[in-house]
C-alpha cells in the first residue's frame, strides 16, 4: 500500500520541515508568505501576492467525499477538460490527473487536447500561464489554488531584468559591431529564461531573440542560443545554468553571476566581457537543500548506492552524483535499475515517494532525511481542485489564468523556440 507524503508528515510530524505541511494549506492562502515548506523562509516580493481562499464548505470535506466529487465531475465534464499534474504535486491530486509530467511534457500534453473546454493546470502559477499562452483562445485555463506560485520564479522580476539588460547592451555596445549585432552577425548576448519565470519574462525573451528552456531540454536550448549569441543571460535559476554551461564544457570563469542590484551587476567589466553564460542569482529551494555530505552519508550507509540529482542542485551536488537530469530523467534512471539496485534521488519527495512505491524491489530513498516538499507546489489540494470542478458544471470559470495578449504573443515565440528544441 503507497503511503503519501501527507500521511508520512502525519505519522512523524518530527522528521518533517515543518508539521504544519499535513494541515490543509487554505489555512495558509492569505498569509503574505509561500507557506510551510521548503521555500518557507524565501522573501516573497510584494507584488506577487496571489491571495486564494478555499469555501469553508470544501475546507471541512472528507477525503472520501472529495475524491467522490472530483471523479464525478470528471465523468460528467468528460473530454471538455483535461486535467495536468506535475510530477511533484501531492499522491491524492496526481490520482486525478490525466497528463503526469515534468513542466516539458505537461506543455506538450496541453497541445494534445485542442478540444478541451477546459485545462485545470494542478502545478503553479507559471504552469498556468504558460498553458494559457500555448492554449486555443477560446480555451479556459485554471489553477485551482491561486496561492501556488514559485519562489524562484518571484526571484527574477520583469524591472530588474530589463534594466540588467540595458546594462548589457550599453557594456556590449563598445564591441565590433552595432547595437545588439556582432561583426559575424550573431547578438552579443542572447536571453534564455527557465521555464519557472514568469509570461512577462518569457516574453522579455521572446522580443530579444532569446528563448525558454526547460531541465529537460537545458543543454539543447544553450546550443541553439551559441548559435545566435556571443552569450547567454540565464535565468533565474543560477544552478541549471551552471550545471548545464559546465557539462557543454563552459569554464566556470566564464560563467559568472550578476548581481542585479550592485553597480556593474557586481561583476568586474571585463569578466562581463570574457563571458559565455551570465547567472541571474536565482534558487530552488528544495533542490539547494541537497549536500555533498548526504552523498557521503548514502554511500557510507549503502555501498554501491546510486546517486542520481535534478540539475537545480548546487554544482559540488551535481558533481558527486552518478547522474543528474530532469524529473523526466531520474524516473528514467530509476526504471533502467535492475532489482536490489539502491538509489538515493535529490529531487522533490513527492516524487521520490511515488518511485519507491513504483518499485518495491528496490530501495529508493531521498538524499534529504528530512521531508520537506515544494511549498507551492503543495498549495494545491484536492479540496480545490474539487470546487473549481463544481464550478464547471455550474457554468462558472473558477481561478482562470489569463495572459495579456501583448505579453502572450511574444511569450509565444519564445515558448514555441522551446518546444522545438527537442531534448537530446
Amino acid at each position: 500500500m503507497t503511503i503519501s507524503v501527507n500521511e508520512l508528515i502525519t505519522t512523524a510530524p518530527g522528521a518533517s520541515c515543518d508539521a504544519d505541511l499535513a494541515e490543509g494549506p487554505w489555512a495558509f492562502d492569505l498569509s503574505p508568505g509561500y507557506g510551510p515548506g521548503a521555500s518557507e523562509d524565501d522573501v516573497i516580493p510584494d507584488p506577487v501576492v496571489r491571495p486564494g481562499q478555499l469555501p469553508v464548505a470544501y475546507q471541512r470535506m472528507s477525503d472520501d467525499e472529495l475524491h467522490a466529487r472530483i471523479r464525478a465531475a470528471k465523468e460528467t465534464l468528460g473530454d471538455r477538460l483535461v486535467i495536468l499534474g506535475h510530477f511533484y504535486q501531492r499522491d491524492e491530486v496526481v490520482q486525478h490527473a490525466d497528463f503526469v509530467g515534468d513542466s516539458f511534457q505537461l506543455a506538450n500534453a496541453a497541445l494534445t487536447k485542442p478540444d478541451a473546454e477546459t485545462i485545470v493546470f494542478c502545478g503553479v502559477h507559471f504552469m498556468a500561464e504558460t498553458a494559457d499562452i500555448l492554449a486555443r483562445p477560446e480555451q479556459h485555463v485554471i489553477l485551482p489554488n491561486l496561492a501556488a506560485g514559485c519562489s524562484m520564479a518571484d526571484m527574477a522580476d520583469e524591472d530588474s531584468v530589463e534594466a540588467a539588460w540595458e546594462e548589457l547592451m550599453e557594456l556590449y555596445a563598445d564591441e565590433e559591431g552595432a547595437d545588439e549585432d556582432t561583426s559575424d552577425g550573431r547578438a552579443s548576448v542572447v536571453p534564455v529564461t527557465y521555464m519557472n519565470s514568469s509570461a512577462a519574462l518569457k516574453a522579455f525573451c521572446g522580443r530579444h531573440g532569446g528563448i525558454v528552456c526547460t531541465s529537460s531540454n537545458a543543454a539543447t536550448v544553450l546550443e541553439w542560443a551559441f548559435e545566435q549569441g556571443r552569450r547567454v543571460l540565464f535565468f533565474p535559476d543560477q544552478h541549471l545554468g551552471r550545471n548545464t554551461g559546465k557539462a557543454m564544457g563552459v569554464p566556470l570563469e566564464q560563467m559568472p553571476m550578476i548581481n542585479p542590484r550592485k553597480p556593474g551587476l557586481g561583476v568586474d567589466r571585463q569578466e562581463l566581457l570574457d563571458a559565455r553564460v551570465l547567472l541571474w542569482p536565482g534558487f530552488c529551494s528544495v533542490h539547494k537543500r541537497f549536500t555533498v555530505a548526504q552523498i557521503d552519508q548514502a554511500r557510507a550507509q549503502f555501498p554501491g548506492v546510486k546517486v542520481v540529482v535534478h540539475p537545480e542542485s548546487p554544482m559540488p551536488v551535481v558533481d558527486a552524483a552518478d547522474a543528474a537530469g530532469s524529473t523526466d530523467f531520474i524516473r528514467k534512471f530509476v526504471a533502467a535499475s535492475e532489482p536490489g539496485d539502491v538509489i538515493a534521488i535529490g529531487t522533490e519527495i513527492n516524487l521520490v515517494n511515488r518511485l519507491a512505491a513504483d518499485y518495491p524491489d528496490r530501495t529508493i530513498f531521498c538524499l534529504d532525511p528530512v521531508i520537506c516538499p515544494c511549498s507551492t507546489m503543495y498549495r494545491i489540494h484536492p479540496g480545490y481542485l474539487a470546487w473549481v470542478l463544481d464550478g464547471l458544471l455550474e457554468g462558472e470559470v473558477r481561478n482562470e489564468i489569463v495572459v495579456a495578449d501583448d505579453v502572450a504573443t511574444h511569450a509565444k515565440v519564445a515558448l514555441e523556440r522551446m518546444l522545438a528544441a527537442l531534448p537530446k
